[in-house]
């Protein structure tokens, strides 16, 4: 990268919710009480995960590591975040920002990848429950969970280098809370025309291709579900689903909203506030939705408070 003025030895201002200074103590608050729920809820999720037998199954495997990588999504972002708001030096170095970028961008390709593994687990199960098991081996649960990590910080090397080679001429300011690839985009005195057209290509790619495969593994599931002919037989499998087909509407509805729309129909605000819902409610809900909708998880909470508890009394 071009060094000029000293910006990329200096690092980056983030400008943030500076430019609504009566907003910052607010807004740290509630995003502070955001960040421990959502460590609290996906902490929780990962610990049951491992220590019951019961969720010992390739779908809680999955859902472990989309805790894990929520767990480290926010933190990848809200930390700085938080400084930000209440400290008076707003900056990050250059290699902070490298690390945030690197991270942000594969975790998104990692939760894209794992939400349409999730799907096709699910229409094992709804679809193939006799051979269920045998379908979803360990192994390869395994393969899919690498496949899923390995595509999506492969594609976050490659944005990420391309992105941050770009001279900024002395331009440091970003006016957002985390580096994200649009936001850098602008700082650049070249022409970013190329890198654009590549981001927009990934982004097509862990989004439409994932969300097709989703809907795809749906349309199965819905039709299965359809020939059930007891309504009890019905809601259970669709309750089976439900959990997980709320965190893809939310989920890629938000990535949409962020990657895939032109560039000048949002103000900046509006990112804020949607980078802002990415990177600290989705992480929240998601645990709130499996706990409260799925009563595996429930049962093994109970399970391991009644056993903390009865360690305690003995």
């Amino acid at each position: 990268m071009e060094r000029a003025n000293g910006s990329t030895s200096s690092g980056f201002l983030l400008l943030g919710f500076s430019d609504r200074p009566k907003l910052e103590t607010p807004l740290f608050v509630v995003i502070l009480m955001g960040y421990v729920l959502s460590c609290l809820g996906n902490g929780t999720i990962i610990l049951l995960s491992l220590r019951d037998p019961r969720l010992h199954t390739p779908m809680y495997c999955f859902l472990s590591n989309l805790s894990f990588m929520d767990l480290c999504l926010t933190t990848c972002t809200v930390p700085q975040t938080l400084a930000n708001l209440k400290g008076r030096d707003k900056t990050i170095t250059y290699g902070g920002c490298v690390t945030q970028l690197l991270i942000a961008l594969g975790l998104g390709g990692v939760e894209c990848v794992l939400l349409s593994v999730m799907a096709y687990d699910r229409y094992a199960a709804v679809c193939r429950p006799l051979h269920y098991l045998i379908i979803m081996h360990p192994q390869l649960c395994l393969r899919l969970v690498l496949t899923a990590w390995l595509t999506g910080f492969g594609s976050s090397v490659l944005q990420t280098a391309l992105t941050m080679t770009l001279p900024l001429c002395g331009r440091n300011q970003v006016d957002h809370f985390f580096c994200e690839v649009p936001v850098m985009l602008k700082l650049a005195c070249a022409d970013t025309s190329i890198i654009e057209a590549e981001v927009f290509a990934v982004s097509v790619f862990f989004l439409v291709v994932p969300l097709s495969l989703i809907l795809v593994s749906y349309g199965h599931i819905t039709r299965a579900v359809l020939k059930i002919k007891s309504a009890r037989g019905r809601r259970k499998a669709f309750g089976t689903c439900g959990s997980h087909l709320m965190v893809v509407v939310i989920f890629f509805g938000t990535l949409i909203s962020m990657y895939l729309q032109p560039p000048s129909s949002y103000s900046q605000d509006v990112n804020k506030s949607i980078a802002l819902f990415y990177t600290l409610v989705t992480p929240l809900l998601n645990p709130l939705i499996y706990t409260l909708r799925n009563k595996e998880v429930k049962g093994a909470l109970r399970r391991l408070l009644r056993g903390t508890t009865g360690s305690r009394g003995s």
